[in-house]
């Protein structure tokens, strides 16, 4: 008999993914399995999957155990690889804790989260839960991107939030909209564990009352096309906010196709760290029948 798998759907800006309990860390799943529960037309269909378990159940998440996070977001791309971090991932995952009653966030409150790129804080200042993803770092020299759509290679500006970016500027919309993503941007030179890249064209006016605006596309590693990245969003506002200069504000709107996620900077202890905020939904439940 095949193994029934209890799952919920839920998805931050058309991000989809499958949630899955395994509290105590009993689920084995093969990268075959999770690229088949990801299908979108033979399974559940998701970007990835996130598997909610106990950090002390698993080796990697001893150290986000120690420090208080109770709770581990294994997340896996949909071809099965693991990924470092996911911003919207993480806003759908700590919304599934709340609702199931596997964690509260009263106001004021902090909620952590084990990841493979540390512990996450997460916080619901206003409408949205916003994630604090860290200190971001801009890597040395420019990477060389090809995409089908673009007749001539761009540079790249790489951004490291806990995982790895590369972001390009485009001229306007028509180069954004003209892109077929479809097919994988090349880079050169390839980053050691590869990256997700963001294609961003500046808002006109790019600052209005304080905020700036971007708009982007963007394909993530393991992957492909996605509706929307929450730390690719919040590398092509850090992008745009680098090339802009000392004077760019610290807080901006991206637009993505599937929807408006919130950018802010600001400084702590260790140096600069960006937060994202977005809606974060929990569509429905069900059991699959495990290949």
């Amino acid at each position: 008999m095949p193994q029934t798998l209890a799952f919920t759907k839920g998805h931050g800006t058309g991000n989809d993914f499958v949630v899955i309990a395994d509290p105590d860390g009993g689920l084995d799943l093969t990268d075959a399995q999770i690229a088949a529960l990801c299908d979108r037309r033979f399974g559940i269909g998701a970007d990835g999957t996130l598997r909610v378990v106990r950090s002390a159940a698993l080796p990697e998440g001893r150290d986000a155990a120690a420090s208080g996070a109770e709770w581990f977001m294994d997340y896996r791309n949909a071809d099965g690889s693991a990924a470092e971090m996911c911003g919207n991932g993480i806003r759908v995952y700590a919304r599934y804790l709340l609702e199931t009653g596997l964690a509260e966030l009263p106001d004021g409150g902090e909620l952590r989260i084990g990841t493979r790129a540390g512990v996450k804080t997460l916080t619901r200042p206003e409408e949205h839960l916003e994630v604090d993803l860290g200190v971001w770092r801009a890597e040395d020299g420019d990477v060389l991107v090809r995409a089908k759509g673009l007749p001539v290679a761009r540079p790249g500006q790489g951004i490291d939030v806990g995982n790895p970016h590369v972001v390009v500027a485009l001229s306007g919309l028509d180069e954004l909209d003209g892109l077929d993503l479809t097919v994988q941007p090349l880079l050169d030179p390839v980053p050691p564990h590869g990256a997700n890249v963001e294609f961003v064209v500046p808002s006109d006016p790019l600052v209005h009352h304080g905020v700036g605006a971007i708009r982007m596309r963007v394909f993530e590693r393991g992957v492909g096309e996605t509706l929307s990245c929450g730390t690719g969003v919040a590398a092509a506002a850090l992008a745009v906010r680098y090339w802009a200069g000392a004077a760019a504000p610290a807080r901006w709107s991206v637009d993505v196709p599937g929807g408006t996620l919130g950018v802010r900077m600001f400084d702590a202890e260790d140096g600069e760290h960006v937060a994202l905020s977005g809606p974060a939904v929990l569509v429905y439940s069900g059991e699959v029948a495990l290949a």
